[in-house]
């Protein structure tokens, strides 16, 4: 319905085929209105093309090894230069494969695997949802959760 698409000053999506845009608004989760988005066009799965705005606090990762995940909290503005991945569905839930790259004030830039973050202005973001079967799973060997296809 048109209400679940376009609420006032909150996250807003229009599908066109298989491009999905979506806007964010102000103080919103990214990941968690992802999701939502997701089960509205009933996404099996899909690329994120591009994620482009402000993230006023940002939650990064990265794989030192197995069993080793470093976590940093960036809590300041940073403009969301790049975000992409890929997401699937499995066991009722929408998982996501997120990396992105943030700049500061004086262009520096930073980046990482996206784990979660806040809109501070606005964030845009483009999906291609596809009909791919693809799973994640334990890989013994890395201690991810990697990406799998049938």
């Amino acid at each position: 319905s048109l209400a679940s698409k376009y609420r006032a000053d909150k996250m807003q999506s229009n599908k066109s085929k298989n491009i999905i845009f979506i806007r964010l608004s102000s103080g919103e989760n990214v990941t968690d209105e992802i999701k939502e988005v997701c089960k509205l066009y009933k996404v099996k799965t899909a690329v994120v093309i591009s994620g482009i705005g402000q993230i006023k606090k940002a939650k990064l990762g990265y794989f030192k090894g197995k069993g080793n995940y470093a976590e940093e909290i960036f809590d300041k503005p940073l403009e969301l230069l790049s975000l992409t991945g890929n997401i699937v569905y499995q066991n009722k839930d929408y998982i996501m494969h997120l990396h992105c790259v943030l700049g500061d004030e004086k262009k520096n830039a930073l980046g990482g695997h996206f784990i979660e973050g806040t809109v501070g202005v606005v964030v845009e973001i483009v999906l291609l949802k596809t009909n791919i079967n693809a799973y994640r799973k334990l890989d013994e060997e890395t201690g991810l959760k990697t990406l799998f296809l049938e």
